[in-house]
This record gives C-alpha cells, sequence and structure tokens, in this order.
C-alpha cells in the first residue's frame, strides 16, 4: 500500500511514534497519544442539552508526569508536513507548553513557542527528552539543581484518584516554577467551581514532598471551606493535619487550616501570636477577594505577622478598588482560568437567564397622598423602585407573586430541583419562605423542610446545609437565604438560582452565578437557570465580567468607583452592607430591623419575560432559538442551492448536523420551538429558506407516486418500501448503512446477505437506496 494511502492512524503507528520512541521518549510514561483535555462545551437550546467537540492533541510528550513538554499534531500523508502547525500552535498555547510539532510521517516541523523560530527535522532528528528539557530550563531560567528538583516533584496520587485538569496542571506548575525561583507573594484566579482547593492541595502536597515547605497554615473565612477541605481534597494530609479550634494552636501539626476568626479575637487578642513569625513557610488564603486583602482588616494582621511565609492568595474574582486590592498585596495573577473559559471547556455548566419584569419593578412604586402601610405609618411620598423593595419598602403581593413563578417554573421543569433564592436580607428571607410554602403546601404537607432558611441566625437550617449540598439527598429542595448560601457552598446539583435583590458589584455577582456552574452529566446536571427579578442580568453586560480584575475607575473630582455601581464591598448595594455581622462560622447575625413600610392591596403582575442563552463563543444571546439558528445556518449556507448541493452530495447526513451543533443550532430543540415533527432537511429549508416544509409522509409518498420502485424485483421493492416507511416513521436518517436490514420487516423477507442480493450485489443495493434517497429530498 502506498503511504499516501494510509489513514492519519496508521501514519502514526508506523511512522511518528517509532520516530518519538527511536529518540528516547519512553511509551509508557512520555508520550500520551490521543491526548483529550477538554470535555467539550455544553449546549443548550430551550430544554435540549449536548455536548460540543472535546479539544484533543494527537501526542502530548512529557520530560516528567507532571511537565508536559511538547505537542504534536498528525495527518494523512496526503497532507504537507505543516499543515498541522497552527493547531499544534493553538493547543501547545492552551497547554502552555513551549514546543509545537507537526508530521505527516515524512518528517516534522518544529516550532520554539518562545523564540517564535521554525525548523524541519527527519524522521531520525526528533530531539531527546533532555534536549528538550535542557531549552525548557534555559527558558524558565531554571538554574540550580534544587529549583530542578521543586519543579519535578510528582503530583499526590493513588489508584481512584482524579488527575489534575489541564489548567489546574498549568496552576500548579506556574506556582511551583515561581516559588522555587524565589517569589513569595502569588494569586492565582481560577473560576468558581475550578478546583481551587485542589489546587492549593496539589501546591502544597508537591512542595512539601519536595522539602521546601513543613508547616502550612490554609486560611478561610467560612467553616463549611474548612470542613469540607479536611475531609475531601486534604484527606492525603490526614495524620499531619488540624483544624484550629477555640483559638488554640497546636504546633504538633505541620498543616493548620483555620477561620481568620479564630486567629484574631473580635476583641482584638492576637491568637496567632503563640507562633513566632517564622512558624510557617507557606500560607495559602482561599476567597482572597474578601476581607483578608484590606489594609485596614484585623484578618490582615495574620498575614503580616507571618511575614516570612510563601503566601498565596486563591480568588474566582480578583479586586481591586479604592480600598482593596489583592493584587497590589499579591502581586498581578500568575493564572487566570475564567469562568468563559471553563464553559467553553466544557467543565463548567453553562446558563440560560430568565429575566422576569413585574410592572411594579418596571414602572415604579408612588404611593397615593397621605397613603400609609399596615401599621398605619404614612409613606413619605416618592417613586419606590426594585432599589427600595424589601429594604425600605415591603409590598406583599410582589413577594407572592415571585414565590409564585418560582413554583410554576418547578411544576413545569422538576419540583424537586434543587434551587436557591437569595433574598435582599434575613426579613425578606422570612417572608419569601413562608409564601414559598403557600405555593407549594402539597409538598410541604408530608415534607416540611421541602423549603428551608439558610441565614446565620437560623441554626434549624445551617443545619440541614449538607443535606442540601448532597447529590443524592432530595430535601431540602428550595434554599431561601440571603449572603449565607452565596460563597463556598458546593451545591453540585443546584438548577435554579433566583435573584431577588439588587448588585452593583461584580464580585458578589460572580460569587452567587458560581453556585450553579458545577456539572453532574450522570445525574443529570448539565446546566442551570438564572431567574432574574431584579435586572441584576445586566452585569453579563459589563466589559469586566468574563474573570478580570475589577478596575479603579478615575471620576474627576470624586473617589474612584468600581464599574457597576458605587460601593467598593464585596457585597453591593443590597448585601451585607445593610450592617449585618459575621459570626465566626461565617455567617451573619441580624441587627435591629431597619425602618421599612409594609403595604398591601397593590396589584402586581408580570409585564414581560425574556430567555438568554449562553452561545458556543461564551456571549448572552437574547434572540430566539429560530433566530439564532437561522443566523449560523446562514453563515454555513448563505443561498437554498449550496445547501441543497451539500445536502445531496454530503454520503453522511449527520456530518451535517454535528456541524450545525458545533455552532450552537441543535436541530431538535429548534424542531420543538417550530412545533413541527417534520425532517431535518425540511426544518432547515423552512428556517434559514422560509420554505413550506413537507411532511416525511408527504416525501415518501411522492417517491412511490413516481413508480421509482417498479424497475426492481418484487423482494427489492419490498425492501424498498420498508425503507420509506423506516423514514416516515423517523428512523432512518443513513440509508446505505446494511444493519438496518437485521430489523423487522426486513428480516421478514430474508437474511441481510439475501436482501443485497436481490439487487445484484452490495454495490448496486447502495446505488439504488442513494437514489431512492435523492428521490425523497428532490
Amino acid at each position: 500500500m502506498s503511504k499516501k494511502d494510509l489513514s492519519e492512524q496508521d501514519i502514526c503507528l508506523r511512522y511518528i511514534t517509532p520516530a518519538l520512541e527511536s529518540a528516547g521518549w519512553d511509551k509508557m510514561k512520555q508520550i500520551r497519544t490521543e491526548y483529550t483535555f477538554t470535555d467539550g462545551q455544553v449546549i443548550v437550546r430551550g430544554n435540549i442539552s449536548t455536548r460540543g467537540k472535546r479539544k484533543r492533541a494527537d501526542y502530548l510528550l512529557s520530560y516528567k508526569s507532571n511537565v508536559p513538554i511538547a505537542v504534536v499534531e498528525a495527518k494523512d500523508n496526503k497532507h504537507f508536513l505543516g499543515d498541522g502547525m497552527q493547531q499544534a500552535i493553538e493547543y501547545a498555547k492552551i497547554l502552555d507548553v513551549p514546543f509545537a510539532y507537526s508530521s505527516n510521517g515524512d518528517g516534522f516541523i518544529e516550532h520554539d513557542m518562545e523564540s517564535g523560530r521554525e525548523r524541519e527535522l527527519s524522521l531520525d532528528e526528533f530531539p531527546t527528552p533532555e534536549e528538550l528539557w535542557s531549552k525548557y530550563k534555559h527558558y524558565k531560567n531554571i538554574d540550580t539543581k534544587e529549583q530542578e528538583d521543586i519543579i519535578t516533584e510528582s503530583y499526590h496520587f493513588s489508584v481512584g484518584d482524579k488527575a489534575p485538569r489541564y489548567y489546574q496542571r498549568i496552576a500548579v506548575n506556574r506556582a511551583i516554577e515561581a516559588i522555587a525561583k524565589g517569589s513569595n507573594r502569588l494569586l492565582l484566579v481560577m473560576a468558581t467551581g475550578t478546583g481551587k482547593t485542589y489546587t492549593a492541595f496539589q501546591i502544597m502536597w508537591r512542595l512539601w514532598k519536595a522539602g521546601k515547605v513543613k508547616r502550612i497554615l490554609y486560611l478561610a473565612d467560612r467553616n463549611i471551606l474548612i470542613d469540607q477541605t479536611i475531609y475531601n481534597d486534604f484527606k492525603p494530609f490526614e495524620g499531619v493535619i488540624t483544624k484550629v479550634k477555640n483559638r488554640t494552636m497546636d504546633s504538633s501539626y505541620e498543616i493548620h487550616m483555620a477561620l481568620y476568626q479564630q486567629l484574631v479575637g473580635q476583641d482584638g487578642e492576637r491568637v496567632f501570636e503563640e507562633f513566632k513569625p517564622d512558624f510557617f513557610d507557606l500560607i495559602i488564603v482561599d476567597e482572597a477577594h474578601r476581607g483578608s486583602v484590606k489594609e485596614d482588616s484585623q484578618w490582615r494582621q495574620i498575614l503580616e505577622y507571618f511575614n516570612s511565609a510563601i503566601q498565596i492568595g486563591l480568588t474566582a474574582t480578583p479586586k481591586e478598588t479604592k480600598t482593596v486590592s489583592n493584587i497590589d498585596y499579591f502581586g498581578e495573577p500568575i493564572f487566570t482560568y475564567s469562568l468563559k473559559q471553563g464553559i467553553q471547556d466544557g467543565f463548567l455548566a453553562p446558563y440560560k437567564v430568565l429575566r422576569v419584569g413585574l410592572n411594579v419593578d418596571l414602572e415604579g412604586f408612588r404611593p397615593y397622598k397621605g397613603q400609609t402601610d399596615i401599621h398605619g405609618n404614612e409613606i413619605e411620598d416618592r417613586e419606590y423602585n426594585t432599589k427600595d423593595y424589601d429594604r425600605n419598602l415591603v409590598i406583599d403581593e410582589r413577594t407572592k407573586e415571585v414565590a409564585k413563578r418560582i413554583t410554576e417554573f418547578l411544576k413545569l421543569n422538576d419540583r424537586y430541583m434543587k434551587t436557591i433564592v437569595f433574598c435582599v436580607d434575613i426579613e425578606h428571607a422570612n417572608r419569601m419562605r413562608m409564601a414559598l410554602i403557600q405555593e407549594n403546601t402539597d409538598i410541604v404537607k408530608d415534607h416540611p423542610n421541602y423549603i428551608m432558611k439558610f441565614t446565620g441566625d437560623d441554626a434549624e437550617g445551617r443545619a440541614q446545609l449538607d443535606n442540601f449540598i448532597a447529590v443524592n439527598s432530595k430535601f431540602p429542595t428550595i434554599a431561601v437565604t440571603s449572603e449565607l448560601l452565596s460563597t463556598g457552598v458546593d451545591a453540585k446539583m443546584c438548577k435554579l438560582i433566583v435573584i431577588d435583590k439588587e448588585l452593583n458589584s461584580q464580585i458578589m455577582f460572580k460569587q452567587i452565578l458560581g453556585r450553579g456552574t458545577r456539572i453532574r452529566e450522570e445525574d443529570g446536571k448539565t446546566y442551570f437557570t438564572f431567574m432574574d427579578f431584579r435586572n441584576v442580568s445586566r452585569l453579563f453586560a459589563d466589559p469586566e465580567f468574563d474573570g478580570d480584575p475589577v478596575k479603579v475607575i478615575e471620576v474627576e473630582g470624586k473617589d474612584p468607583i468600581p464599574p457597576g455601581g458605587e460601593d467598593d464591598g464585596d457585597q453591593g448595594q443590597g448585601d451585607i452592607g445593610t450592617g449585618y455581622e459575621e459570626t465566626e462560622d461565617g455567617g451573619d447575625v441580624m441587627p435591629d430591623p431597619p425602618g421599612k413600610y409594609y403595604v398591601k392591596g397593590v396589584n402586581v403582575r408580570i409585564l414581560n419575560e425574556r430567555v438568554q442563552y449562553i452561545d458556543i463563543h461564551g456571549k448572552l444571546i437574547t434572540e430566539s432559538i429560530k433566530d439564532y439558528s437561522k443566523r449560523h445556518i446562514l453563515e454555513h449556507y448563505d443561498t437554498l442551492d449550496s445547501f441543497i448541493k451539500r445536502w445531496g452530495t454530503e454520503a453522511k447526513k449527520q456530518a451535517i448536523i454535528d456541524e450545525l451543533k458545533d455552532e450552537g443550532v441543535l436541530l431538535d430543540a429548534l424542531r420543538e420551538e417550530v412545533g413541527q415533527d417534520i425532517d431535518d432537511f425540511d426544518l432547515i429549508l423552512h428556517v434559514a429558506f422560509d420554505k413550506k416544509p413537507l411532511s416525511r409522509a408527504e416525501r415518501a409518498n411522492n417517491v412511490k407516486k413516481k413508480g421509482y420502485l417498479h424497475k426492481y424485483s418484487y423482494v427489492a421493492q419490498q425492501v424498498l418500501n420498508g425503507l420509506l416507511e423506516k423514514y416516515k416513521d423517523a428512523e432512518v436518517l443513513d440509508f446505505s448503512d446494511t444493519k438496518i436490514l437485521e430489523l423487522k420487516p426486513f428480516t421478514e423477507l430474508g437474511t441481510p446477505i439475501k436482501l443485497v442480493k436481490e439487487f445484484g450485489n452490495k454495490q448496486n443495493y447502495i446505488k439504488a437506496v442513494k437514489e431512492l434517497e435523492a428521490m425523497l429530498y428532490a
């Protein structure tokens, strides 16, 4: 067989893999073939979701298992030597490796990512592992044996463990390399749900095993962050790890997990001074966007006291405002993995946004002259809007209408869908809980914990938090909160997030959104819905949304303010700024209630709703599924003739459908919106080119009327007629697949071999069914 006739897989087996092994690359330890490094974006249209293409490198070469160093992209020999180079460079950039290669089996083209140079190599000139490692060390300024030993220290891994995802590996390696070369203040930015604590564990493990650090302090601001971490990601540290309790430090342990509040008492007690300033070698600061980075914060005292330690900040939302700067403290992020990237890679769940517009929200509320509230207090005469509702003015019917709409959504989709409802404050959460109970009494009468309030003042609710988070626990189903569930709660099965509070802070917005971004495909969770009653979804349009730091905006004559609001705290208008104080466990306690007007008898109704989706480029789209699909179909086929020609010449129609799916066009969702059960061909003609569709039965009958079947033998006619009937029942797409002959009614006519012989041979059979298919779509 000619080399030109070999498949890409054969080229790999016969030429590329042997060339790599001849250069000294270990097939078992250093060569990974068909290395898949993303899961494929989840594409959602209507209530239907599917996966896009996964990214996969033909070869990933590693000096050590934790240090990938080169990507090789292969092509068959009909391609030129460098035809795979652009893809190899793209993958090398994503995977953070310095060398990219392309090959068609004749040799290699090498692209040096650091210098930008390219050169051609014969098959026997591929560099050895040591040659590439030497260049790698030069580029990375790895000068000493000590640095090399730290950088090449292995990950923790035991049978059954998860391996680091590609971006986690990059984050760990960049941190290890920076520390090995003397850096002692680092910032890692990783979207909620992408495994910050697992990444932190691997950094700690490798530095600890390499002997670079011995004693480690892990700081967080909520008990649940500590407890989840100790028993999950940090379990391999069992025996040397402890949680600081009752403000008591125990120097016999090497790994200390602590709340800031345990180390700094409310009376200013500096518990951490029980240890000498040089006691800890490494400090990990979880949720580094919160109070720990404020210069005047008591918590900051801890970091400044242990100043000699290496300190790493972890955050999903870096912060840079007038009073808070974790970039000023930790430095620019050494690695960022954004929400958008996580969704595009398929590691995070995408979302659809349901924007609900109530009349009192869109039109405002103004009391009539002398109007009093239910307590007899005269209401101040001004126009009230969503910034006032449940803060200054409570409209009883508004709360009930929100609860009613939430319940309608659940009834339409899944009554037991894990849901978090974010309210203005604890008092609002109490009223929302009651309103939801009134709408769901049919379940609540048998399961009182179907709806529960989770706030800092409610011990019963906090006691049920583990059950709400648990994947296999049905109750509680609906969690009503104000702040407690906004960060650090790993609610993997949360499919509905409801916002009924004002938000101006991108920080809090991302944290709340992060409650739904976990994917549990095996349990039916591939996306979530963001139900918005306060136009919080406007923050999606902020250019800073994707994960870059919130920049300081200088306004002449005024103090700097962050985009989207006038506050520079984490919570924004309507959050903890109302006066709630954090307790040691990270909850909040209720202060004296502020003055509010309570109004009843207001006509509240929904004026409009709008559904938005995330497209394949991470942008929020408002247009209907039909409009979106039409636009993207026309990007592929600008004329009706071009589409019909492609449909007629494409041997496998599924290839066309898959191409459209990769652009976010899901034909099943489109068919559902159009409301007609028609063939894919007619669906595309109808939506994209405004053609009247034919039913499958009409197309099949048109073929029969033409008398096409009569030129074949009786049995052959029965076979073709059977194919038409299968088509009418929407069971056939690939007519040439002879496996269909193994099904009824064909088995009643004879074996597949016998039926094919009725056409003379297999080639004639395929020709006959292709002609049948062409007549169907004529």
